[in-house]
């Protein structure tokens, strides 16, 4: 069976045992700020398992992609140089959350994997582990399923710890866990190896294809085991193992889908020993490479991008062995997406995109890897031991771009070690460096201080009556605030919108009789909203009712931008594709600025389309709506969130355009799309590798910044004596002119410097029948220097010529030698000796060189020392 009909038939079994097929979950985990990377298939289910999610299925099954390549998974190194192990892998994964158990999950691995109708292998061939006192799956084993009991090993605490064991599953220290039982494949006699439990357990005859975890315990930090209450089940199988079996090979990279792969990275390095390590590696890392960029991931120097660059630095560095100098790796995206994109369409749909981002970064790293190499080449030369210092490690990460993997690689290749101690250490050192040169602000939050919660009003109200609840002063709370004091005020009601989701806090104005408090910011904390406050009258004390007013036109002009910036979102995703994602923003009334994915300059073109996008959807005047719903309501409306952000389980959804923009969003808006007037990009620059920034503006200030542009215009108009209609010919006949006249001058220049070259060649010294001219020109300047040098050569034969020019407080030289004698003089040497007499410097060819100097009271002495200088070289 291929691998996509094994993938296609686990998820039609199960659906036909009652499973609800869930489709594959991004690489970046949602909402789940401890995990790099999806690793496994129950981590889009993992709230279900804790109980803090209900689904409208209690049984599911789905095909995970996973990647383990940095955090606790990390599997990189052993990539390409084993036969399982991989960056990239399919998880496929049936689960049950508070339905089946352990009986049915037994049944449900046995048939799938035994049954004619499914797998049909053997049973003879296949072992099982059970935990060493889960009585219950042992039986069912043996009793019920019949696998004889020598094929039954009771694995026990084998990891030095109570439940610490290959068959005891754990979600983390506290928590959900319980027993497994895992079922192993036996590859035959001919394959070194022992039973699971055995001490040649790590051979290859025996390999695990799947792992049933029966989570039944909820385990405290007194490590006490608590019954659940709703027992779980959590399975996976390796998709590349089981095609290993299925198609009666022993290695992952044999299957089908790598031989694809392989084929292709072959022609891609000119390499076709297809059991190459090199090989496996590149056609591995194609895999966990093209599938995050797709999720949205750019390589980067921090979190996931770093993690992206070092595969991608990994595969380029081992086609480099393999001999290829040139880019590679994108081309292989097409092959992935033949062998995978039936199953995931979202490979052809990005696959441009894909190809752009991988061949920037193999444009990006041949440019540091040769030099990154030949330092650390030479760092090998000079080592004493097998150890690599952990400060070569560290530099070659630090100036050329070389991830610890990558050393580390190189390094086992030559039966070498990595000081990773010492290259930790100097990260340490980085680290504080960085934080002594940061910057801070004050805190206004008043961190460590707990405060009661704020009920927001302000999506309705600009104007509300708030009671005091607390007032803070100093970090310190305080019954009272008096004039001229700084300080925080927490109200229990309030108008004033918390700085959130990049959209500035709220300013305004608290009043209460004559006491009169300017609120000039504020900020979030846990579900406290709290004011920073300025007490300009009189004074507010805990207990007070304010009124609370917002300054309106700050508002109106915040959600004019804000608004503005969901609608730019969505023409960048139209205009540049669906990989571009939010990766930070700032909304204030003055401006709005963007940060997104994306690997390149956005061109000018681009920037047109997407402003006259907007402009489209402003000019459609169509109502802005929000509705609060539940998540999984909101991602069927195609709601887009932003990873990392954590939502409750009721969200607001802001539609805008007719559907234009979808998206999950607390801020404050306009009503109509019409309310933002005018929308106009200001600047567009680089801010980190694979991230742009986008700086726009909206209603009353692009109004004025088109007044401003109009008057540029009509005072240049004015100052050309022109009309608007015609400024641009008119400017471009004005730097046509001027160009010809900076050509006419450096001619005049060369002439007048060369006018006299007759006589003054006369003034040449024969030194040995050389020619030997040294020469201040006035009026000259560095251009005609250079080409009454090549005169006087042609003129004079065998000759040394230097010549100077005075240029406001310098003086510029050019020196020049005939072919004829550079293997006895050169240029380069005899503008070095000059310049220096100047204070100067400079260098060139045997032939010409270039200098100047500053000194211009030496001048003369320089040039006369030309010619001793030029009979010392000549020995006459």
């Amino acid at each position: 069976m291929k691998s996509a009909e094994i993938r296609d038939a686990f998820l039609k079994f199960f659906e036909s045992k009652g499973h609800t097929i869930v489709a594959s979950s991004s690489l970046i985990p949602g909402n789940d700020p401890t995990l790099l990377f999806t690793n496994a298939g129950m981590n889009q289910f993992k709230d279900c398992f804790l109980g803090a999610d209900k689904r409208s299925y209690n049984r599911a099954v789905s095909s995970q992609r996973c990647v383990r390549a940095g955090g606790k998974h990390n599997d990189l190194e052993n990539v390409g140089y084993t036969a399982r192990h991989h960056t990239f892998f399919e998880m496929l994964g049936n689960f049950s959350f508070g339905d089946y158990f352990k009986h049915d999950a037994i049944r449900f691995a046995w048939e799938f994997l035994t049954s004619k109708d499914w797998l049909a292998i053997p049973s003879e061939k296949l072992w099982v582990t059970v935990y060493a006192s889960d009585d219950e799956a042992f039986d069912i084993w043996n009793k019920e399923v019949g696998v004889p009991a020598e094929r039954i090993i009771r694995i026990g605490d084998n990891k030095g710890a109570p439940y610490a064991s290959d068959n005891f599953w754990a979600m983390g220290d506290t928590g959900p866990c319980g027993p497994c039982t895992e079922i192993f494949y036996d590859h035959g006699a001919d394959i070194w190896g022992g039973p699971p439990g055995s001490p040649e357990e790590d051979g290859d005859r025996y390999i695990e294809i799947w792992n049933n975890v029966f989570m039944q315990f909820n385990r405290t930090a007194d490590g006490v085991l608590h019954p659940l209450p709703a027992p779980s089940v959590d399975t996976g199988m390796g998709l590349e193992r089981i095609s290993a079996v299925m198609q009666h090979v022993h290695s992952n990279y044999e299957i089908d889908l790598f031989q694809h792969l392989l084929a292709a990275a072959a022609e891609a390095t000119g390499n076709h020993d297809m059991e190459n390590k090199s090989l496996r590696v590149i056609a591995d890392h194609i895999r966990s490479c093209s599938f995050l960029v797709s999720d949205g991931v750019l390589p980067s120097n921090e979190g996931r991008g770093y993690v992206l660059r070092r595969i991608i630095r990994r595969a380029i560095r081992h086609g480099n062995q393999l001999g290829q100098k040139q880019p590679f790796f994108h081309k292989l995206v097409k092959a992935l997406a033949e062998v995978m994109g039936d199953a995931y369409p979202e490979l052809h749909k990005n696959q441009a995109h894909i190809e752009k981002v991988l061949l920037q970064e193999e444009e990006q790293f041949e440019k540091t890897l040769d030099k990154g190499i030949a330092v650390l080449e030479d760092a090998l030369t000079k080592l004493s031991g097998t150890e690599i210092p952990g400060k070569v490690v560290f530099t070659l990460y630090d100036t050329y771009g070389f991830p610890v993997d990558l050393t580390a690689d190189i390094a086992r290749e030559r039966g070498l070690t990595v000081d990773q101690a010492g290259y930790e250490a100097s990260m340490a050192e980085q680290r504080a460096r960085a934080r002594a040169a940061g910057t801070f602000k004050v805190d206004y939050n008043a961190k460590g201080l707990e405060f009661p919660a704020s009920e927001f009003l302000g999506y309705s109200s600009l104007a509300e009556q708030g009671k005091v609840l607390a007032l803070v002063k100093d970090g310190q709370k305080v019954e009272q605030l008096v004039e001229g004091d700084d300080g925080v005020v927490v109200l229990d009601r309030t108008p004033f919108y918390a700085e959130s989701g990049g959209q500035a806090g709220d300013c305004g104005y608290l009043e209460l009789g004559g006491n009169r408090i300017e609120v000039r910011d504020c900020q979030k904390q846990g579900a406290s909203n709290l004011h920073i406050v300025r007490i300009l009258q009189g004074a507010i004390s805990v207990g007070d009712s304010f009124s609370a007013k917002v300054d309106s036109s700050v508002r109106q002009a915040t959600a004019l931008n804000h608004s503005a910036t969901h609608l730019m979102h969505a023409a960048l995703r139209k205009v540049l594709g669906e990989h571009v994602t939010q990766k930070g923003s700032l909304v204030d009334s003055e401006r709005l600025r963007f940060d997104f994915s994306h690997f390149e300059a956005v061109t000018a073109d681009q920037l047109k389309a997407i402003e006259a996008l907007v402009n489209h959807q402003i000019r459609t005047n169509s109502v802005v709506a929000t509705e609060l719903c539940d998540m999984d309501t909101a991602k069927a409306k195609g709601a887009m969130a932003l990873f990392g952000e954590k939502y409750g389980d009721t969200v607001r959804v802001l539609t805008m355009g007719d559907g234009f923009s979808v998206e999950l969003c607390g801020g404050t808006h306009v009503n109509r799309t019409g309310d933002i007037g005018l929308f106009r990009i200001i600047s567009e620059s680089g801010v980190a590798a694979g991230i742009r920034r986008i700086e726009a503006i909206t209603g009353v200030k692009a109004l004025e910044l088109f007044d401003e542009v109009e008057t540029l215009v009509d005072t240049a108009s004015r100052s050309l004596k022109t009309n608007r209609d015609s400024l641009v010919e008119k400017l471009e006949a004005l730097v046509a002119q001027n160009r010809k006249l900076e050509k006419d001058l450096a001619q005049l220049k060369t002439k007048l410097a060369t006018a006299g070259s007759g006589d003054l060649s006369a003034q040449a010294r024969d030194i040995g029948g050389v020619k030997v001219l040294a020469l201040n020109l006035e009026g000259a300047d560095a251009k005609s220097l250079r080409d009454t040098v090549d005169q006087f050569k042609n003129k004079l034969g065998t000759a040394v010529v230097l010549l100077a020019a005075i240029e406001g407080d310098k003086a510029a030289l050019v020196a020049g030698v005939t072919q004829d004698i550079t293997g006895r003089v050169k240029a380069g040497d005899l503008m070095g000796y000059v310049a220096s007499q100047l204070d100067g410097k400079g260098g060139g060819r045997p032939d010409m060189a270039q200098g100047g100097g500053t000194n211009l009271a030496a001048l003369d002495s320089a040039l006369a020392s030309v010619v001793p200088w030029v009979q010392e070289k000549l020995g006459a």
